[in-house]
């Protein structure tokens, strides 16, 4: 890695570093707000004018041993958790599980997804869990969010289903937050995932526009509209 790139990696690794426990706790004081702003518009300016530039300081975080089949001791499901308190393919199984069940108690053929059991059970774990460990579960539902079919139909109802029901914005912010974080990268995109999204920008009962997080910053703002306009 160039030098000067990599100074410039240490500084942002360290600017995130610092936000990290703010972030994680929700509480932005107004100067810690402002860095934040300040910290988004970075990172939308790199996005938009230098996504080469952003994705290689992405890349350039390599871990310093890579595991290989001659040197290791974990396995990639292990080496995923290593840095969270929560397993995560664990997440991904629950969802993938209770989601399957929800399809075949409801018929191959029905349309109709609203299973009370199924549903209880991902409103119980988006409300209950903390911040990290929503942020995993709806990774874990768009996961699911692939071609056409009842299966993508479902867990796109789910998604949709939460941000509708949950009345809680930070919630909310976290949906759209794991859905452009797909949607910002460069096609293809998976055909769910974009159904999903517009589905829930264009129809006024997810009242998406009026929500705080899409008008914190003007930048913010316009990333919304260049997504939906290319999806």
């Amino acid at each position: 890695m160039p030098k000067l790139l990599k100074d410039h990696h240490d500084l942002f690794v360290d600017l995130l570093s610092y936000l990290e426990p703010y972030l994680r706790n929700v509480t932005l004081t107004p100067p810690i707000r402002i860095l934040y702003q300040g910290t988004l518009r970075v990172l939308l300016v790199l996005l938009h004018d230098f996504p080469e530039l952003l994705q290689k300081l992405y890349l350039a975080n390599e871990p310093k041993t890579t595991p290989t089949p001659t040197n290791s001791n974990t396995s990639p499901a292990s080496n995923l958790t290593a840095k969270t308190k929560y397993n995560i393919p664990l997440i991904n199984s629950i969802v993938l599980f209770v989601g399957i069940r929800a399809i075949i108690e409801s018929g191959t053929e029905s349309r109709e997804v609203s299973i009370p059991a199924a549903m209880s059970i991902f409103r119980y774990l988006a409300v209950n869990l903390d911040v990290s460990g929503r942020y995993f579960l709806f990774n874990a539902i768009c996961n699911e969010l692939r071609f056409p079919n009842n299966h993508t139909h479902y867990f796109s109802c789910v998604l949709l289903y939460l941000f509708a029901e949950v009345s809680q914005e930070i919630i909310q912010e976290q949906i759209t937050r794991v859905l452009m974080e797909r949607l910002t990268v460069h096609r293809p995109h998976p055909w769910g995932l974009l159904i999903t999204f517009i589905e829930l920008m264009k129809n006024p009962r997810y009242n998406f526009w009026t929500r705080s997080f899409t008008k914190c910053a003007p930048e913010i703002e316009r990333l919304f509209c260049q997504v939906g306009l290319k999806s």
